[in-house]
């Protein structure tokens, strides 16, 4: 921490507030992105229900901050010491009216520190909350990791107007898409200009940030930031394909399940003669790769482990009517971690081998 986040004249470069509840948390982290900060606050499913406006305000005021969400079995308090994908679809939407989270799916430890980067860049750059989704069993279990690699590449802010910028522009469109891809621009405190400052609305807005209830000018604002979410498709992580050419069977997961999935694969191939392709999704928005893998298959096994088959949902308001057909479940919901050898009888069973 000393390395990198305090000044030569040991002034500290950050602050860490103990917050009374996951309420004032998510706050404080939408306060300090729109002051200018990069923030973040982690929880649990509990604190992420408790969150569920503040996520609003943040979708629709167009405020940064990244939410760690380490999830566990649910409902309520379920069982605390257990592991869930379970908060997927309650994150995705995260608030009422018609709202779309930016979700990063971490498979392991190091993508976790791999991805705490690229959520404060993401952040930033979109102008919207993030959230990480790990689990209990990436977050609370031991696991061997590469040692984590401090990036050498500077902090993408987004667009950030200086001074110098305000004078070439005549000001800033700080809810206006300029360039096409939905994002508008925005000034940092300090920024010396009489026109750097600029403000946000998380009421009824038009692209000047006006209170306006005027019908078109509230379409407009929905239609603006479900493009924003468009584009945010090419700049998550990119999912892990292993596609070997020969198999008509295709293996979808996320996050902790992917070392079951990689032995499971072994133990079909070994034991059965049955060769397998496998995407990882790392990320919401879903990027093309997974339309083209769906398409190259006959077959698709969306493994997860939660009741309700959340990723499968997810995927299925994604894809068009002739991949859904394709699509199948595999669910694991006990608490435990998944394993191997459940993996591969499910498959097995289905497979009718």
């Amino acid at each position: 921490m000393k390395k990198y986040r305090v000044e030569l004249d040991g002034k500290s470069t950050f602050a860490i507030v103990q917050a009374e509840d996951e309420l004032a948390a998510v706050g404080m982290v939408l306060g300090a992105g729109w002051a200018g900060a990069r923030s973040m606050t982690s929880t649990s499913g509990p604190g992420i229900s408790l969150m569920a406006e503040f996520a609003g305000l943040g979708y629709f005021a167009e405020v940064p901050g990244v939410i760690f969400d380490v999830q566990r079995v649910g409902p309520s308090t379920g069982m605390p010491t257990r592991t869930a994908q379970a908060d997927l679809l309650s994150i995705a939407f995260l608030s009422h009216g018609d709202t779309k989270h930016v979700i990063l799916l971490p498979g392991n430890v190091n993508e976790c520190f791999e991805f705490a980067q690229a959520a404060f860049d993401l952040t930033e750059q979109l102008q919207t909350p993030v959230f990480v989704l790990s689990d209990l069993d990436i977050g609370m279990n031991n696991w061997m990791s590469e040692p984590f690699v401090y990036p050498d590449k500077p902090l993408n802010r987004g667009k950030v107007l200086s001074a110098a910028d305000l004078d070439r522009l005549g000001g800033f469109a700080r809810y206006r898409d300029v360039d096409g891809d939905a994002i508008g621009y925005r000034t940092l405190p300090g920024t010396m200009h009489p026109k750097a400052a600029y403000f946000t609305r998380g009421s009824g807005h038009n692209d000047k940030a006006e209170y306006t209830e005027r019908a078109d000018e509230y379409q407009s604002v929905m239609e603006r930031l479900n493009r924003k979410f468009e584009t945010a498709r090419s700049m998550v992580p990119r999912p892990v394909v292993v596609q070997t050419g020969r198999s008509k069977v295709g293996l979808i997961a996320f996050g902790s399940s992917d070392f079951a999935i990689l032995e499971s694969r072994d133990q079909l191939k070994k034991e059965y003669g049955v060769e397998t392709d496998y995407l990882r999704i790392r990320a919401f928005p879903f990027s093309r790769e997974i339309h083209d893998f769906v398409a190259s298959h006959e077959r698709i096994y969306v493994i997860e482990q939660n009741r309700d088959a959340q990723m499968l949902s997810l995927l299925k308001l994604d894809l068009a009517g002739e991949e859904i057909v394709k699509l199948r479940s595999v669910r694991h919901f006990n608490g435990l971690p998944i394993d191997a050898r459940f993996l591969t009888d499910e498959l097995v069973m289905q497979e009718g081998i």
